[in-house]
């Protein structure tokens, strides 16, 4: 069933990390547009993911891996993402359970976990059900049987890279009431991947649908989540910070494609006959616009994932809320970043712009997608409160 018998590369320090990233990235952005028109799932691509190492980054030293800062984390997200929006949201899932193991879980826990994680046997994740109330209630069956072993029985959705990875973390309730995750081979027995994901963005992140048929799984991989939210944390922080990443992606790619397409097919305005479109004063003020929103975000990224780093090292409620304010502001700006450059470079590059076969529209489709996971008046909502009423956001692990 399981197992540590992949092997990927070990990336030992954060130069590395962002070398390969840029690398693989720039090999991913080759094929963006084609898997996306055609929908391809990126089965190839996540297999070089995992061998390349990148998905080891996050795992402490003590167990062999670069334990990377959560500035650097943010800036690999925005690379990956700038290559192709959905392999970039994919380790997001991953990256925030190798954090939920680092929070909550066990000596040998973390140890055992880690060794899968250095040898490419990456997570997915199935969180999320239809019909609850609000997105943190889970009705999914999660029952302790008399030897130990624990009963999964239910179906999860939008269940983002779990048709590629070898562990499908979930999140249940327990018979109290408190909030657990549980780690779940793919290929158990009862364990059903569908592959019904069809946004109209983000096409091949797998996000697809989870049936679990009376999964039985040991008691050795399920973690007690909910005692992380009994004292300061900035896990929820971490896994938002993630996600801004992902829109300064989308946005870092929009504007370079953007970019090309002014300079090699955008025709100049014949009223005032400027030489070329790229050379139109007009056109380089508004492209200047587009530039400073990604510089901003990318500004508030950094920002965000100091005071994460910040936080980590002297976690009190005070640098928790600071850094869960720094990840809203960063979340916020990458949102407007994503969808308003993805959408007004059109306007820059024309008509021909629109051409069907550009596939220029991916980036807004993308982004208008990936930005509604976690919508920016929420975070435009914890930014007012606490700069007018001192309120910090909530730990609710998702902030």
């Amino acid at each position: 069933m399981t197992g540590t018998e992949t092997t990927a590369h070990v990336i030992t320090s954060p130069d590395e990390a962002l070398q390969v990233a840029q690398d693989f990235a720039a090999r991913l952005a080759e094929g963006d547009s084609k898997r996306d028109t055609e929908r391809i799932l990126p089965r190839a691509e996540i297999a070089e993911l995992a061998a390349s190492g990148l998905l080891g980054v996050s795992v402490p030293r003590r167990f062999g891996g670069a334990d990377l800062d959560a500035r650097t984390m943010g800036e690999l997200m925005a690379t990956l993402s700038a290559g192709d929006a959905s392999v970039g949201q994919i380790p997001q899932n991953h990256y925030f359970f190798v954090q939920v193991l680092t929070e909550a879980a066990s000596e040998d826990q973390q140890e055992f976990f880690a060794g899968e994680v250095l040898a490419g046997r990456h997570f997915g994740n199935a969180l999320s059900e239809r019909g609850t109330r609000t997105a943190r209630d889970f009705a999914i069956g999660f029952d302790r049987r008399p030897g130990g072993d624990v009963l999964i029985d239910g179906t999860k959705y939008y269940a983002t890279g779990s048709p590629f990875a070898p562990w499908i973390p979930i999140y249940a309730n327990d018979a109290d009431g408190r909030l657990m995750a549980a780690w779940v081979p793919s290929d158990a027995p009862g364990v059903t991947v569908v592959d019904d994901w069809a946004g109209m963005g983000q096409r091949t992140t797998g996000s697809g649908t989870v049936r679990f048929e009376r999964v039985l799984i040991p008691d050795e991989w399920v973690v007690p989540l909910w005692q992380v939210f009994e004292r300061p944390e900035v896990f929820g922080a971490f896994g938002n910070y993630l996600h801004a990443g992902i829109d300064l992606g989308i946005a870092d790619a929009a504007l370079r494609d953007g970019r090309e397409l002014i300079r090699t097919l955008a025709r100049p305005r014949a009223e005032f006959d400027p030489p070329s479109a790229y050379e139109d004063p007009l056109v380089i003020h508004a492209f200047g616009e587009l530039a400073l929103r990604v510089r901003a975000a990318r500004a508030l990224l950094h920002e965000a994932g100091e005071a994460i780093d910040a936080a980590r090292e002297n976690l009190t409620e005070d640098t928790a809320a600071e850094a869960s304010i720094a990840v809203a502001a960063a979340r916020a700006q990458a949102d407007t970043a994503a969808v308003s450059v993805a959408s007004d470079v059109f306007a820059l590059v024309g008509t021909r712009g629109a051409a069907d076969a550009l596939n220029l529209h991916r980036h807004w489709r993308n982004a208008r997608t990936h930005t509604l996971h976690d919508p920016r008046r929420l975070k435009i909502q914890y930014l007012g409160d606490h700069a007018l009423n001192g309120q910090a956001p909530p730990s609710t692990g998702l902030v």
